[in-house]
Order: C-alpha cells, then sequence, then structure tokens
C-alpha cells in the first residue's frame, strides 16, 4: 500500500524518471564500451590474420612448400585459435591432396616436389558460400561471426595474392591463390563485456537508491506531513459532516486547497437541495411518461419501472425486475445486441404479445466513460402502424377499382423492367382500354361508367396471378405487368381476360376491350417508358384493326388516334 499516498506515488514518478536517464546514460556507456571492445579484438585477430599471411607467402614465395605446411600446422596448436586453415578458391583446404603438386610439376615438365603418400580432400567452406566469393572476387579481408552466447567464434577470411615469384610454378591466370581462415573464440570478449554489463548495473542500482533516499527524505519532511494534516480534517467533512471547516494551515497551496474545501463544501449542500428538487421532477415525468420505461443500475439489476411499462409490456413491476433487463421483452439476445451496437443496422420495430413496439434502449456512461447503468425507452406504435399501413395501402390504391395506381405501376414495371434487363428474364406488359368508354359515358351515364370501371377491377383481380400487377393507368386504360411472362403466355392470358370481360354482365350490358401486348427479349427499346410506349402502339393498332381484340407488338406499329 506504499504507493497508495501521495507521497509514496511521488517517489514512484521521481524514481521512474531517475531510473530511466540513468538506465539511458548506462546503456550508452556499456554499449560504447562494448563496441570498443569488440573493435580492439577484431582489429588485434585481423593483425595476426596479417602477420600469419605474410609469414605464410615468405615461406612460400621461398620455395618451401613442405615448411608451409608446418608452418599451417603449427599455428592450429596456437591457444586463441579455434581453427586455422589455409583455403583454397574452392573451399577445399589446401597441403592435404596432390592437385596442386601435380599441377606445378606438369607446369615445370619435372618432378621438382614429391607426391604425399597419403592424401585426402577436406571441405572446409563450400564453393558457393558467401563470404569466401566475396572474399576472391574482391581481393579483400572478410570476416563474420557464428554461433551464440560462450560458443560465438570471430572468423577472418584473408585473400592470399599472386606475386611475381608464384608464376614460375603456379602460372598467371588466378590472381589468388587461396584464402587463409582463421578463426578465434570471442568467450574471453564475451567475459569482458559481461564483467563490464556488471560494473555498469552496480553503478546505476547504487545511484538510484542513493536518490531515493534523499527525495524521499525531502518529500516526507517538506509535503507528506501538511497534507495528512489537511487530509485527516477533509475525511471528517467526508463522512458527512458538510458544515465542518478545515483548518487554513500550512504552505500557500496547501492552505489554498483548505479555503477551496471549505467553499466546496457550502456550495455542496446547496448543490444537494437542488439535486434532490430535480430528482423529485424526474420522477415525475418518467412515472407520467405514456412510454416504457425500465432503467438499471451500474449492476444490471432493473431499479425503476414506471406504470407504463407495466402495461405496454403486460408484467407487473416484479415480474420486470426479477425477469431483468436484458428479458424485458422476451428475446435476450435482441436487447444485447442492441445495447453493443448502439441500435445501428438492428431493428428497433419488434411485434410483442400482439401489439408493434418501438424500442431503444442503451448504456448510461458518465463522464469518465464507465457504465452507470442501462435504460430501455419503449413506445406501442400498434395504432401508428395501422394507419401507416392504410396510409400506404391508399397512396398506392386507385379508389374506385382497387388496382394499383399509375404512380405505383410506374415504380412496378421500372423496377421489373430493370431486373429483367440484368438477369435475362421475360417481361410482359398488357395495355387496354374500354372500346367507346366515352359514347359509353356519354348514353348512360358517369355513374354506370364508374360501375364498368369497378368491374373491370373485380374481373382483373380475379383474372391475373397473384405475381402480377394489375394497375389503372387512367380513365378507362389499364396496365397488367406480367413478370416473367413470356409473349406466348402473355398474349394468351389476355384473351382469355378479353373474353371473360365481354361474357361480363352490367345491368344489362356488355362491354368489350383492346388489349396491345409488349414482351421482353424482342422489344426494341431503351427504357421503360418505351417499353409501355410500344404496348400503347400495339393497342392503338388493335382499335384501328377493329377493336374487341388482342394484338402483339409488331415493328413499324405507331400510335395514331381512332
Amino acid at each position: 500500500m506504499m504507493f497508495a499516498s501521495i507521497g509514496g506515488r511521488m517517489l514512484l514518478l521521481v524514481g521512474l524518471v531517475i531510473l530511466l536517464n540513468m538506465v539511458g546514460m548506462v546503456a550508452f556507456y556499456a554499449s560504447s564500451q562494448e563496441r570498443s571492445i569488440l573493435a580492439h579484438n577484431e582489429a588485434s585477430m585481423g593483425d595476426m590474420a596479417e602477420a600469419v599471411s605474410r609469414g605464410l607467402q615468405a615461406v612460400m614465395m621461398g620455395g618451401y612448400a613442405d615448411i608451409a605446411q608446418a608452418y599451417a600446422g603449427g599455428l592450429k596448436k596456437v591457444q586463441a585459435m579455434e581453427d586455422f586453415r589455409i583455403v583454397r578458391v574452392d573451399g577445399t583446404e589446401a597441403f592435404q591432396d596432390n592437385k596442386t603438386i601435380q599441377a606445378v610439376n606438369n607446369r615445370l615438365g619435372e618432378e621438382t616436389f614429391p607426391p604425399r603418400g597419403e592424401e585426402q580432400e577436406i571441405a572446409v567452406l563450400a564453393r558457393d558460400d558467401p563470404n569466401l566469393v566475396s572474399a576472391v572476387r574482391e581481393k579483400k579481408k572478410m570476416l563474420f561471426r557464428q554461433g551464440e552466447g560462450k560458443s560465438e567464434t570471430l572468423t577472418f577470411l584473408l585473400p592470399i595474392l599472386a606475386e611475381k615469384p608464384c608464376y614460375r610454378c603456379h602460372g598467371q591466370k588466378d590472381p589468388v591463390r587461396g584464402v587463409l581462415k582463421l578463426t578465434t573464440s570471442l568467450a574471453s570478449v564475451q567475459a569482458a563485456i559481461q564483467a563490464s554489463r556488471s560494473r555498469a548495473l552496480l553503478i546505476l542500482g547504487g545511484s538510484i537508491l542513493g536518490s531515493l533516499l534523499l527525495i524521499g527524505l525531502l518529500f516526507r519532511f517538506s509535503l507528506v506531513r501538511p497534507i495528512k494534516r489537511v487530509t485527516e480534517a477533509m475525511v471528517d467533512a467526508a463522512r458527512g459532516n458538510f458544515t465542518q471547516q478545515v483548518p487554513v494551515v500550512g504552505l500557500r497551496e496547501l492552505a489554498e486547497m483548505a479555503e477551496s474545501f471549505n467553499s466546496m463544501s457550502q456550495k455542496v449542500v446547496k448543490s444537494h437541495s437542488y439535486l434532490t428538487e430535480e430528482q423529485n421532477k424526474l420522477a415525475t415525468i418518467i412515472l407520467s411518461a405514456q412510454e416504457a420505461i425500465v432503467v438499471t443500475n451500474a449492476a444490471g439489476e432493473v431499479v425503476m419501472v414506471n406504470p407504463s411499462a407495466e402495461r405496454i409490456l403486460d408484467k407487473s413491476e416484479e415480474e420486470l425486475v426479477q425477469g431483468g433487463f436484458l428479458s424485458v421483452v422476451d428475446d435476450p439476445d435482441y436487447v444485447r445486441s442492441f445495447i453493443e451496437h448502439g441500435g445501428v443496422e438492428m431493428p428497433d420495430t419488434l411485434v410483442y404479445r400482439n401489439r408493434v413496439l418501438n424500442f431503444y434502449a442503451a448504456t448510461i456512461r458518465n463522464k469518465q466513460g464507465e457504465p452507470i447503468g442501462s435504460a430501455a425507452l419503449i413506445r406501442d406504435v400498434t395504432e401508428e402502424k395501422r394507419l401507416e399501413e392504410e396510409l400506404r395501402i391508399m397512396s398506392y390504391t386507385d379508389k374506385l377499382t382497387g388496382l394499383y395506381n399509375r404512380r405505383r405501376m410506374e415504380e412496378l414495371l421500372e423496377k421489373e423492367y430493370g431486373r429483367a434487363q440484368r438477369y435475362g428474364l421475360p417481361l410482359s406488359v398488357l395495355f387496354f382500354d374500354v372500346d367507346h368508354f366515352k359514347k359509353f359515358n356519354d348514353t348512360y351515364g358517369h355513374d354506370l361508367g364508374d360501375k364498368v370501371l369497378e368491374m373491370i377491377g373485380r374481373v382483373a383481380k380475379g383474372h391475373f396471378r397473384n405475381l402480377d400487377y394489375c394497375c389503372r393507368y387512367g380513365g378507362e386504360e389499364f396496365c397488367i405487368v406480367l413478370p416473367s411472362t413470356k409473349e406466348e403466355d402473355a398474349f394468351m392470358a389476355a384473351d382469355r381476360f378479353r373474353q371473360r370481360l365481354s361474357e361480363t354482365d352490367i345491368q344489362g350490358l356488355r362491354v368489350t376491350c383492346s388489349i396491345g401486348v409488349v414482351t421482353l427479349p424482342g422489344a426494341v427499346c431503351e427504357s421503360w417508358e418505351e417499353f409501355l410506349k410500344l404496348a400503347d402502339n400495339a393497342l392503338y393498332e388493335a382499335k384501328r384493326q377493329g377493336r374487341n381484340r388482342v394484338l402483339s407488338w409488331q415493328p413499324g406499329m405507331v400510335a395514331k388516334k381512332v
């Protein structure tokens, strides 16, 4: 609990700042030391490799190949070396077989150097080893590390260049005669680096402890004790005694703190009175609201249910409290998802116990973003939805015939035309009107004319399929949209409808109609308006040919007044 106090936390904060600064400095120092040790080691081993190379070249140019072999073997026993080899440019070890001896003897034309009695081919490096290839191609020293920890090694590859004294035995073809491979252990280097790190850590630990001790004493006597005296007085006030006044003592900042607390306690008394008054107002609004309101606390327990919630949800307050907030509409998954997604892309209208409800729920959070409860607001919109549906039907329906009106017909035809074009589906339209309807109205009156239009609406509804759209275009003109219907099927349906209409008796009178049919595919048009116009052209051609008939659209049909 040391860091629960202000003094402890300030000490922790200052300690962290000091720790970060010192760690940075120590890390920089240790890193510099490590780089210096490694660089010094690499330089020393590089000098050794150069010296070995010069010594070996001196022996070889003197013509003492057997001594060179013994020289190389002796170097392998040096304590600082893990491995020392003279490698040909193909990666095999030199002085282990007779390849070079035979090549030199053949070049000199005599057996100047006797062959070895025993020979073996030892592959030290792969022919395509990138370090070997670079050393030979670029004629410069290469170094690389291998292994980890105590087993880490440093390897030098130093090319042996051909010089004039070498040309007699080896020729001038290859500028690089071979490569010195010298491998040393980095164990001593790692030990030196570890010792450097240990010293750095000791320095770091001592510095931090000393700094923290001094800072802790400073905080304790100059800050913590005065604050503690003020805090004890404030705790007494926090227990409910808002009239208590904190003594104004200590340093200027602490005195200002005490004065602020005294002022705050007076304001708290006034605010408490105001909040009580506002709470009463809010409770009055919630309890008298027509919408159902259910509220929970931070633990998710239902703590408030207004009378409208009991009425709309058909549950008592006890049932709502026991069932829990998630079961308020008997669908916990829905309520949980609604809250988690904030209502986004969630249906806010649902059917519950033969009622249509508008539902909204949310988690209430404080300024810090912490949940302090949840609330649900539920409205009974059953009557509203019924009226909306009636209005929707009225806006789409022709009052006289009960068929879709022209606006709805245009929406449906545009939709079906687009679907037929996208998916290559057939689509047919029947466009018809009542033969001599104006003359019929003039002779028998508009009342009987309205009865004729009503009769056409009933016959159309009873004749065509449920998936067909029967519409009144205007006046005595009608349109039937037949989705997924080919021309021959549309023509047959139209002709049966025409016959059925002509057989229907209206107060002893009979009426006939002329029908134009157009179908996709086959119709030549760029839009649904042009498609409908083609059906109108076929209708006028049917009227021109004598009425009371069905005609399918053909190219060349043009609407002409009849």
